[in-house]
């Protein structure tokens, strides 16, 4: 019981510096004169309320933090603070149920970018921008930010990071100490993304929306301020600088920080991951664009390319923004898309679904398999570029892929039983536990999630978080084994 109280602790206070995101769009409400700033102030102060209510509460129960006890935090710290991100959207949007407000707000801290909400090109400036920071917080990790802080209010923050950090590779440093590991994450994070901003602004969007965009571009989330997404702007120009810091999004940000601080692109031609990644996100777009052009979907390979290549990047990296309705085009290519947004993007990215880092690895074990049937005493260690994988990073790569996969059947099958068509669950789930945003059919770009059943967005809720949080974090508090001493 003290265990759960001094978690319980902890939780407070990321609940009092969670508050402070209230902030950006008090600001902007003010700035716009919107008329939402006092139901942000509201919000602010309940949350910084419960918080700090909670930590007085517990605030005696001090408990060393273990590598345990860094997974209840992950789930505590996603689920409650999604819980306390409806505030806003359900103060303003009326006739909002919690089961939807819920949804959009995992959706944004989740950075999947599906949405229940019509007419956000109505919503006031400051709640579209609510939407949009909660993209950008969850795009590097609600988890790491509060790493970089909590340590300065006497809380480790190692366990943390380590239950909450993308990838099967999680034992690599950037730097000695953890908190400067995160707090140098999110300096890249945030100067690539000051970069997006000036560059959107350049070619045309409004403050509003260059900073909404790059906030859903480089966190790969998704959301817009616009029913039609990014087909709103109908500009080449604009779709062209989103798909560069897409791709970049994509990428391994450890590689990023290296390159800064060494002022070098070698560190990106170190990492194993990035060639295969642009070279099958790029090839992919050719090959799409082909195909689309083979099919007379559109009527030159210019425009065929335009939109194969914004879109399936989008897809493919996680992001969920949309140009065109692709769910027009022939099953093919939206397929490949989601196939894409399964295994494309690299460890230590923002996005979603099994990362490049897990698919070179499974490749490269088949290949051994192989190798091991023609030849069975053959000694041959799996090796990444040059390095040399432990057997117990394997193991668990081969362990993820099965629980990832499980994980699809099951909620794609909740949601056919629940009367969704085949095609619209299967998408769904895809989507949403890759956190892509827009599925296919019902759930297509074209639309969105609202058509949905209570009980079958809560499944895809739950797919999303499970994605975010790479299913094993979710699912290990439920064994037996987690809760013996």
């Amino acid at each position: 019981m003290k265990r759960l109280l001094s978690l319980a602790r902890v939780f407070g206070l990321m609940l009092v510096v969670f508050s402070l995101t209230y902030l950006l769009p008090i600001t902007t409400s003010l700035l716009a004169a919107d008329g939402t700033a006092l139901l942000f102030i509201e919000d602010m102060l309940f949350t910084v309320g419960a918080g700090a209510l909670l930590w007085i509460a517990t605030r005696q129960y001090r408990y060393d933090l273990k590598s345990k006890d860094g997974f209840i935090l992950v789930v505590l710290a996603w689920t409650g603070m999604a819980a306390f991100a409806t505030f806003p959207l359900m103060s303003y949007i009326d006739g909002l149920s919690f089961t939807d407000a819920y949804f959009e707000a995992m959706s944004g801290l989740t950075t999947t970018g599906s949405t229940v909400l019509a007419g956000l090109d109505q919503l006031p400036p400051a709640i579209n921008l609510w939407r949009h920071e909660l993209n950008w917080l969850g795009g590097m990790g609600i988890i790491v930010l509060a790493v970089a802080i909590l340590p300065v209010l006497g809380i480790g923050g190692r366990q943390l990071f380590m239950a909450e950090t993308p990838g099967p590779m999680k034992e690599n440093k950037l730097t000695p100490r953890i908190t400067e590991t995160a707090k140098n994450l999110w300096l890249v994070y945030a100067y690539i993304t000051l970069a997006c901003i000036l560059c959107l602004k350049a070619a045309g969007m409004s403050w509003l929306d260059a900073v909404c965009h790059a906030f859903a571009a480089m966190s790969l989330g998704g959301f817009s301020t616009h029913d039609a997404s990014v087909g709103y702007f109908d500009s080449p120009v604009i779709e062209a600088i989103l798909m560069v810091f897409m791709l970049i999004a994509g990428m391994n940000f450890a590689t990023h920080f290296l390159a800064i601080r060494t002022r070098s692109l070698k560190a990106y031609q170190h990492d194993v991951e990035a060639i295969p990644y642009l070279v099958l996100a790029l090839g992919s777009s050719v090959g799409i664009a082909l195909f689309l052009v083979a099919h007379r979907t559109y009527p030159d390979l210019w425009t065929a390319l335009r939109h194969a290549s914004f879109n399936l990047v989008s897809i493919a990296t996680d992001c969920g923004f949309a140009s065109v309705d692709y769910n027009q085009w022939p099953l093919f290519a939206p397929l490949w898309m989601l196939f894409l947004s399964s295994v494309l993007v690299c460890t230590g990215s923002t996005g979603g679904g099994i990362k490049m880092m897990r698919t070179l690895i499974l490749m490269k074990q088949s290949q051994l398999q192989m190798l091991l049937l023609t030849h069975p005493t053959a000694v041959n260690p799996l090796k990444i570029g040059h390095m040399v994988i432990p057997s117990n990073i394997i193991l668990s790569v081969l362990g993820f892929i099965f629980v990832y996969f499980m994980s699809i059947v099951i909620l794609t099958m909740l949601l056919v039983v629940s009367g969704l068509d085949m095609v619209s669950s299967f998408s769904a789930i895809i989507a949403s536990i890759n956190n892509a945003g827009p599925g296919l059919n019902v759930v297509g770009p074209a639309g969105n999630y609202a058509s949905l059943s209570d009980f079958q967005t809560w499944t895809c809720t739950i797919a999303m978080f499970l994605g975010r949080i790479e299913v094993f974090t979710a699912l290990i508090i439920f064994t037996p084994a987690f809760w013996r001493k």
